[in-house]
């Protein structure tokens, strides 16, 4: 195994630790999203220069641009929950009421 791949796959199972442990704010949540994203991203774009081949250049754009849309998603649905509920905590976000 390389030093890269290693260090993007130690990154991203990092992320997805976080997000799987660490649930007291939604901003937190976000975050290790975005890490996952960005390790996926970065793996997606240095897979075609060690495989020396233009075939999947434009998948990590695709990516990013789906990352930015639920960047953007995320945030409103931060700036709406701490509007209503007025923290982002997460064991005060009940997903049953209205």
């Amino acid at each position: 195994m390389s030093f890269i791949l290693f260090t993007l796959s130690s990154a991203f199972t990092v992320s997805l630790a976080g997000l799987a442990f660490n649930r007291s704010h939604l901003l937190l949540a976000l975050l290790c999203l975005e890490g996952m994203m960005l390790s996926l991203f970065i793996a997606l774009s240095s897979w075609p220069l060690q495989l020396e081949t233009t075939m999947c250049m434009t998948t990590p754009m695709l990516l990013l641009a789906f990352a930015a849309c639920e960047a953007s998603a995320g945030l409103a649905l931060l700036v709406a929950t701490a509007r209503t509920h007025g923290t982002d905590q997460m064991q005060n976000l009940n997903l049953l009421q209205c």
